[in-house]
């Protein structure tokens, strides 16, 4: 069974306009809405092998936060700040986890679920949870196929 999980970083602060893009945190919000939305990933039961993280301040932090609620560390990557979709999947499928979180940004994260989804999931706002599950053995035959199954969850 290969899984994986989307996360788009929570809700960024846009209250330094000197900031580095890199480097902003996360705003109230965003603080708020990451602790709930990995609470309820993990309500499900769901355990990944491997939790992947955008290198920007906003994707690390709230990994940290799923981290925490899933009992995992975070692996670091910087390929994934602004990455677009085939990058997003390469790195899930490169971690050699069947199962894994890939915490990043926009477009690609909305890009990469709306294509697995068949178009079902037009737009991850921000700390939405998507979930895909795949009945294969191994990431060369997962993302060759359609997922067999996956959901949304959003933090409204």
């Amino acid at each position: 069974m290969i899984r994986l999980v989307l996360v788009r970083h929570a809700k960024s602060d846009w209250g330094d306009p000197g900031l580095d893009d890199h480097d902003r945190p996360l705003n109230d919000r965003g603080r708020r809405d990451a602790p709930v939305m990995a609470a309820r990933l993990a309500e499900t039961g769901f355990r990944p092998d491997a939790i992947l993280s955008s290198s920007a301040l906003r994707a690390r932090t709230t990994a940290g936060v799923f981290a925490e609620a899933l009992g995992l560390a975070v692996q670091i990557d910087p390929e994934l700040y602004g990455a677009p979709a085939a990058t997003l999947l390469g790195a899930a499928a490169a971690s050699g986890a069947a199962s894994v979180v890939v915490v990043a940004h926009d477009p690609g994260m909305s890009v990469l679920a709306g294509r697995l989804s068949d178009g079902g999931i037009g737009q991850m706002p921000t700390c939405a949870v998507a979930r895909f599950e795949w009945v294969a053995d191994s990431w060369d035959v997962a993302t060759a196929l359609d997922p067999d199954d996956w959901s949304i969850d959003t933090p409204r």
